[in-house]
């Protein structure tokens, strides 16, 4: 097999492409020929040693990517060889082959494209916990995205609209509004050229949002706290702009309003039975066309340097994917 390894996490740069032994599955994994990865942010982070999770060294980057089973490992009766599968184990992607936990895959549609299952897992699984079990979003109620052109700001408003909650999504280009436009945002704001919380004022008649979805963090993790209705409920999923932002505690008591924490990799360890069901549950919106992927470009896996770049520079609309 082939891999980008990870020897010394001081950067992208660091990374080489390796010829290395290919792996046999232990119990309770599988052997997966990979066609396709896609790229999160943690990607970045985890190959600076800023992540959370530091794997031991030397390892494979990439978090997410769909395949095809090569070999079961003892005690694997759910899959079967030449099944196609999506796999969210934190590392591993970035090459041909991979040894992943079983527990861990997804059994794909056969109408589900490789490339779209793996921009799948991580962005939906992750949005779906926040709005539904985290937020408990009922149609109607209206939900800020920020971020809302990247991968999980995507999924988000895909999944509020299935929902029947209106959306206004906010984000730093007129580009990317229209981008969230055209998947079902009901209302845009480009937090770049326009005051965040006038313009929630306006669009939501001074009431403001029922539910923030918050992927950024940093600047604007403030004004649009101030700006949440009554009973509101912010969902604090990650730190996209770097700096992870303070709040005036006293926010939450005037709003009568809860911060509200989203780990979806905890809760699939914790609670996998619900895991399980929430997974399928997307699966099916996805072929019933309610939730679809949205792909800023595929790459091939040999540019991998190419696609970090274009990924830190903040320009991505939905996912990156690279392929064998």
């Amino acid at each position: 097999m082939q891999a980008w390894l990870c020897e010394n996490p001081v950067g992208v740069d660091a990374l080489t492409w390796q010829t290395l032994p290919t792996p046999q599955p232990g119990p309770g994994q599988l052997l997966i020929a990979i066609k396709a990865a896609s790229m999160n942010f943690p990607d970045i982070l985890i190959v600076q040693n800023k992540y959370q999770m530091k794997p031991p060294l030397p390892f494979v980057p990439g978090s997410e990517y769909a395949g095809v089973v090569e070999a079961l490992g003892e005690g694997v009766t759910h899959l079967k060889v030449g099944q196609r599968v999506a796999c969210l184990s934190g590392t591993g992607g970035f090459g041909t082959h991979t040894v992943a936990t079983a527990a861990l895959c997804m059994p794909l549609p056969d109408a589900m494209s490789f490339e779209d299952a793996a921009a799948f897992i991580m962005t939906y699984a992750t949005s779906h916990h926040a709005l539904v079990d985290r937020a408990q979003l009922k149609a109607g109620e209206t939900l800020l995205v920020l971020g809302a052109a990247g991968g999980v700001g995507t999924a988000a408003i895909q999944i509020a609209k299935a929902m029947g909650a209106k959306v206004i999504a906010a984000a730093s280009t007129d580009e990317k509004c229209a981008l969230c436009t055209e998947i079902g945002a009901d209302a845009t704001i480009n937090y770049a050229t326009q005051n965040l919380r006038e313009a929630l004022k306006t669009l939501t008649d001074g009431k403001g949002p029922d539910v923030i979805y918050d992927p950024v963090g940093g600047d604007l993790a403030e004004p649009a706290f101030r700006s949440i209705a009554w009973r509101g409920r912010y969902l604090v999923v990650g730190f996209a702009s770097g700096p992870i932002p303070a709040l005036p505690w006293n926010l939450a008591l005037l709003k009568g309003a809860s911060l509200v924490g989203v780990f979806w990799g905890d809760f699939a360890r914790r609670e996998p039975k619900a895991n399980t069901a929430m997974l399928q549950e997307l699966a099916q919106w996805y072929l019933q066309g309610k939730i679809k992927p949205v792909i800023d470009r595929v790459m091939p896996m040999s540019e991998l340097m190419a696609a970090y770049a274009h990924m830190g520079s903040r320009g991505v609309r939905g996912k990156l994917v690279l392929t064998n």
